[in-house]
């Protein structure tokens, strides 16, 4: 079973009061009575969002006695991009890598593991059409997700002007740019921008990036796995930043 998952109407409404981070709430289709009802006040209290589904799903999640119940439980404690900003030391030029579409879980670990390893300070990703971070997007960023944090938004571009007043650059990696990454200045706060698998970075998101990046290749293949992208992209802020951090 996995252990990320809760069961029972008192053990969900418990963790919910203790102010656990539910991924998924799942009620029983048709589900009624007095706790039940009680469960979902607490919700609505909590701005907490639950689906309806057949009792067979519930069953399929656990073999436990569910009570109409399933929650899944954020395997990390997600921040807020303040938390962000404030973790930044005094000494260091912040660096943020922002998923728009990145949907495949071992791609977002990957990313994770990169950024981690390039100093990054934070992971931004949308609440809606992203990777989960769950146990597999962990295991692929080689434990970097229990470290770096990440905070979940609502709405990437107003995330983006945000910062952007916050004096941060926006950095589109795009392999339609013509402007090289080599050609920009990465020392200063810097917000990468890695777009979906299939499509890259949406137009929307586009149009607000202060840089569009692209990598140099030089074989036959059109682009790189975005997780390889990330990679290229964040080691040569790392390379323009060495020796110039105060």
């Amino acid at each position: 079973m996995d252990n990320n998952l809760i069961f029972g109407i008192r053990p969900v409404a418990e963790a919910i009061e203790a102010g656990k981070q539910i991924e998924k709430l799942y009620l029983r289709k048709g589900a009624e009575g007095q706790l039940m009802q009680e469960l979902k006040d607490l919700c609505v209290r909590h701005r907490l969002r639950w689906q309806e589904v057949p009792v067979e799903k519930l069953n399929r999640l656990t073999r436990g006695n569910h009570q109409g119940v399933v929650a899944q439980i954020a395997a990390i404690e997600y921040v807020g991009l303040q938390d962000i900003l404030d973790r930044v030391p005094d000494d260091e030029t912040p660096l943020i890598v922002l998923f728009d579409g990145v949907t495949d879980v071992r791609n977002f670990g990957a990313i994770a593991r990169s950024a981690e390893c390039a100093g990054a300070h934070g992971l931004i990703t949308p609440l809606k059409n992203s990777a989960p971070v769950n146990a597999e997007a962990i295991r692929s960023s080689a434990g970097a997700l229990a470290a770096i944090p990440v905070c979940r938004v609502g709405s990437v571009r107003n995330t983006l002007k945000t910062l952007q007043t916050e004096g941060f650059q926006v950095v589109a990696a795009t392999e339609k740019s013509r402007k090289l990454l080599y050609d920009a200045d990465l020392r200063k706060p810097t917000v990468l921008v890695m777009g979906a698998e299939d499509t890259g970075i949406s137009k929307e998101v586009l149009k607000l990036c202060d840089e569009q990046l692209a990598i140099p290749l030089i074989g036959h293949v059109e682009s790189l796995n975005v997780s390889a992208a990330a990679a290229v992209m964040l080691f040569e802020v790392v390379r323009q930043r060495i020796g110039t951090e105060a």
